[in-house]
């Protein structure tokens, strides 16, 4: 079974930067994790009444609500199989923000459906998030966010764009540096920027082809 990124991109995978090939081939397969760690030079949010809404988020690791320069990261990307047999890739990042005493934490995993990426965020996996990618004529990855749903035990709905963002993240590797650097912005369609970061890491790429339980969700929803 070839990677979700693999599947979801098609001939555009072989498009990707060669070290961006091997980061996103991560999968149960292939038989390797990748973990990353590095720097963020800038975490920033929008105006003063973006703060409750990123709070809220954070309750359940779905936003980060910090903001600071060179922040130290750690992205941690893990295949397993999760209790559908679905091939799940964790996307967990850790932010060393100064004033705080703990890192604070964004949990995402990954899904293939249909030939689109499924991305669950927080730790109990309340919104499915569309993904669309791309790649661009410089090799890097692009990804945008698209529609959004929540669930919650039988409840389940579209989630309004109103009333969340929509992430454009860009991630290449700079062959010069010998690092891969990452940028993502979220706006909201109506009240602009909402939050975003810029930053660039180096991996590992250690053998696996389960993640540790700390990175997994403590539900993991069978609905896409």
């Amino acid at each position: 079974m070839t990677s979700i990124f693999v599947a979801a991109l098609g001939e555009k995978f072989q498009h990707l930067h060669p070290m961006s090939q091997r980061r996103f081939g991560v999968g149960v397969d292939a038989g390797y994790g990748c973990v990353g760690a590095g720097t963020m030079a800038h975490i920033r949010r929008g105006p003063w009444w973006t703060v409750p809404f990123l709070q809220i988020g954070r309750l359940r690791n779905i936003l980060v609500a910090d903001t600071g320069t060179g922040v130290p990261v750690v992205i941690e990307n893990f295949p397993y199989r999760d209790p559908f047999g679905r091939e799940t890739v964790t996307f967990v990042r850790e932010y060393a923000v100064r004033s705080r005493a703990r890192p604070s934490r964004f949990d995402a995993t990954m899904i293939l459906d249909h030939g689109r990426v499924i991305d669950y965020l927080g730790t109990h996996q309340h919104l499915a998030v569309d993904l669309d990618l791309d790649v661009d004529d410089e090799g890097a990855l692009l990804l945008r966010s698209g529609a959004q749903r929540f669930y919650e035990g039988a409840l389940g709905f579209r989630f309004p764009m109103l009333l969340s963002g929509t992430a454009e993240l860009r991630e290449s590797f700079d062959e010069q540096a010998g690092v891969y650097r990452i940028a993502l912005e979220v706006r909201n369609r109506v009240f602009g920027f909402l939050f975003g970061y810029e930053g660039e890491f180096t991996c590992e790429f250690p053998a696996a082809t389960d993640a540790p339980a700390r990175l997994k969700p403590k539900r993991h929803e069978a609905r896409t």
